[in-house]
């Protein structure tokens, strides 16, 4: 029997330093759920298709589910968890998802916060159409798609105030 290798990575989770050895064939999402026990991430489709495990990798939203942990030596990960504030506030967009009722079941929200997230640092304004453009990688089954984009909508106008 061949013994599994393993591989010691550093990174950084929600601005918390972690050292863990990890096998070589380990995706950044089970990293996150199994060795960090960081489940806010969700497994769904486990194939790159729904979205629900983006996270940020130094900033750029990526799929956790296709992306290999050993890959992430070093890395800044952000994580849905990491949105809040330390002490637990939530963000502007975190608010704004349930005062728009961006959510149903919420399977689908954490990867929709972390995408939505990403948009807002690349474009602080987004139209409505730039909104469902970049959106358009994360499924919601329950078709919340219209409270989403009313949520990023009022997390934007609330960016312009500040």
């Amino acid at each position: 029997m061949q013994s599994i290798q393993r591989q010691e990575i550093q990174v950084t989770v929600n601005k918390e330093a972690y050292r863990v050895p990890v096998p070589n064939r380990r995706t950044l999402l089970d990293l996150l759920r199994q060795d960090l026990s960081l489940t806010g991430t969700k497994k769904v489709c486990d194939m790159g298709h729904c979205g629900a495990c983006t996270v940020l990798l130094d900033g750029v939203p990526v799929l956790s589910c296709l992306t290999l942990a050993v890959t992430c030596e070093g890395a800044q990960i952000t994580t849905v968890e990491g949105l809040a504030g330390p002490d637990g506030t939530l963000s502007p967009l975190q608010q704004a998802f349930i005062d728009c009722d961006g959510f149903q079941c919420g399977f689908c929200t954490p990867g929709q916060l972390v995408s939505a997230t990403a948009l807002l640092n690349d474009n602080p304004a987004p139209s409505r159409e730039e909104i469902t453009a970049y959106m358009a990688g994360n499924l919601c089954r329950c078709g919340a798609y219209s409270g989403i984009a009313d949520a990023i909508e009022q997390a934007a106008e609330q960016g312009k105030e500040a």
